[in-house]
């Protein structure tokens, strides 16, 4: 490409004499496709490299959160006995993704266990034979592989939509959203369903140009996510009638046509292959533990009456998956305690999750979601997109909302991921300022993510005080869900070794194992307990009577992981 410009041996030397003006080309260079190709590919392997660093790091130096010897456990019974009978709430395909990590740890299981869940993971990890670090690492690794095989998906889903810068910055926010990080990191369920809903989103929305192609593999993709967490199910209708709407759009008819018998058909067809699929899906999980489907309701299993016996008996799926969802409607009718900016209460508060979430995502995260929102709306070519991306994400965190659990982010943790893609949008606006803007806000994430490495499941964002004072807002899995257990091991080898220890520990480690020598002091009179007293900050948060007044008597000395505090008793 080439500019014409005077040359300066033309211009005469008085100015008042004219002079012709001679031009000389001015040649610049652009920089070739192939390299700009090459510089985009780095760019993704160095966002996706990142993250795999800050997932592994995480992954070896945490021990077990609340949830994850369970799953485990339960995956551990998959692989030796094939058998469904643990764990029934959840449905058996993300505790397959775990035993494929654990196949190649070899785990042992005492064929003589008797027991419920929690003492079967407990059993796993500490009392058979295992080495627990080797196996919850075998076991986290499938996770991480496939949370960075769903940022891949978020990449191209945001190409589609608003072309490579906009894939670029989706896969930014993804990589570098804690949340994210700290749940794609762990052996448990949340983030492997969030993934598959937004790939089966993403398949609909090619569905509108190849459907017989698409349409299938959203199926798929949503009867993964049903296989995975049961919390899917809400999205289920959503994505059948997107399936419609995929069909319509294929089909050449858009809202401003109206509707023939025939084009009814196919939007039916539609959305009854996307489900049939699913459907399948779903059954093939079950099978592929124990393909005779051998199943004993537990002596537990709440009576359900209702809408809700209907629901759970019109679904045709199998039966451990209707009396699993009986378990989730018995939890739902319990009443828990929560935790939230300093108030300790029982029952569930309906705006716990927003609030979580204005705690827990990064400020310039919140702002392009917002931003990338707004753009989904304005620009015309996008609009198409938007029930796409913006009605299953409402649909499910309004369910979420209505839980009777308020323990954390991870119960919406589809919002960073389904975030990330309508973020992307902003790229679309073409204005330089808004693309400064965007740049400026994806690198405000950056920073503030690496500042809280490697304490993701703890982050919290500058206007709440950061990192360090989560546990004085939120608890549960939103700071202390168990994870720092071998931090506290460590802490106390080299800082206070030969000192007393009283330990208040809430997680599912076994603090003997780790070599932590440390009674209960709830369980002694006041006056014997002397030393360290040292407390999850959750129990913390909801210390009451005894343990309340054993705090107030102490005086904060040393914190660990930003999880765990400890005290000093005279």
């Amino acid at each position: 490409m080439t500019q014409e410009r005077p040359s300066p041996a033309a211009v005469s030397p008085d100015p008042a004499t004219p002079a012709a003006v001679v031009t000389v080309p001015v040649r610049r260079f652009p920089v070739p496709a192939r390299h700009r190709r090459t510089l985009y590919v780095l760019a993704v392997l160095a966002l996706l490299a990142q993250m795999a660093f800050a997932m592994v790091t995480t992954a070896v130096r945490q021990t077990p959160t609340i949830d994850e010897p369970v799953y485990v456990g339960t995956a551990t019974v998959y692989l030796r006995e094939h058998s469904l009978r643990f764990n029934p709430e959840h449905p058996p395909l993300g505790k397959l993704v775990i035993a494929g990590g654990l196949a190649f740890a070899h785990p042992r299981l005492d064929p003589a266990f008797e027991g419920d869940q929690t003492e079967l993971g407990r059993s796993v990890l500490y009392e058979s034979g295992n080495d627990p670090w080797r196996l919850m690492l075998a076991a986290r690794l499938p996770m991480i592989a496939l949370t960075l095989l769903f940022g891949l998906v978020v990449l191209a889903f945001a190409r589609d939509l608003s072309g490579p810068p906009g894939g670029l910055l989706a896969l930014a926010l993804y990589a570098f959203s804690p949340d994210v990080i700290a749940h794609g990191s762990l052996a448990t369920l949340d983030v492997p369903a969030a993934g598959f809903l937004l790939t089966s989103v993403w398949a609909l929305w090619r569905a509108r140009e190849r459907p017989r192609l698409h349409l299938p593999l959203a199926g798929a993709a949503l009867g993964a996510a049903l296989a995975t967490r049961m919390s899917a199910l809400p999205a289920v209708p959503v994505l059948l009638l997107l399936a419609a709407l995929s069909v319509r759009h294929a089909d050449g008819r858009g809202a401003e046509r109206p509707a023939t018998a025939r084009s009814l058909r196919r939007a039916a067809v539609a959305a009854g292959t996307v489900g049939l699929v699913a459907v399948a899906v779903v059954w093939a999980a079950y099978l592929a533990v124990d393909p005779r489907l051998r199943w004993t309701a537990p002596d537990t299993l709440p009576d359900l009456h209702g809408l809700r016996a209907l629901a759970v008996d019109a679904l045709p799926l199998p039966r451990a998956y209707a009396d699993g969802m009986a378990v989730q409607f018995g939890f739902e009718d319990s009443t828990f305690e929560g935790f939230l900016f300093g108030r300790h209460y029982s029952g569930a508060l309906w705006y716990y999750l927003p609030a979580a979430v204005l705690v827990k995502t990064p400020l310039g995260m919140l702002a392009l979601w917002l931003a990338g929102t707004a753009a989904l709306l304005a620009v015309p070519r996008l609009r198409a997109a938007a029930p796409y991306l913006l009605v299953p994400a409402a649909v499910l965190t309004a369910a979420a909302m209505t839980g009777s659990r308020d323990f954390g982010v991870r119960y919406v943790v589809f919002l960073p991921v389904f975030g990330a893609v309508a973020a992307a949008c902003v790229t679309a606006l073409r204005r330089r300022w808004a693309d400064a803007a965007a740049a400026a806000l994806v690198a405000f994430v950056a920073v503030s993510s690496l500042r809280t490495f490697p304490y993701y499941l703890q982050y919290s964002n500058e206007a709440f005080g950061g990192t360090s004072k989560t546990h004085l807002r939120l608890h549960d899995s939103n700071v202390d869900w168990g994870q720092d257990l071998g931090l506290l091991a460590d802490r106390l080898r080299e800082s206070y070794p030969g000192e007393r220890v009283w330990l208040v520990y809430k997680g599912s480690g076994v603090p003997a194992h780790y070599g932590i020598d440390a009674a209960d002091p709830r369980k002694v009179p006041e006056d014997r307990v002397h030393g360290l007293l040292v407390v999850s900050d959750s129990s913390v948060a909801k210390a009451e009577g005894r343990l309340a007044e054993l705090i107030a008597g102490s005086e904060p000395i040393d914190e660990v992981g930003h999880s765990i505090t400890i005290y000093r008793r005279g």
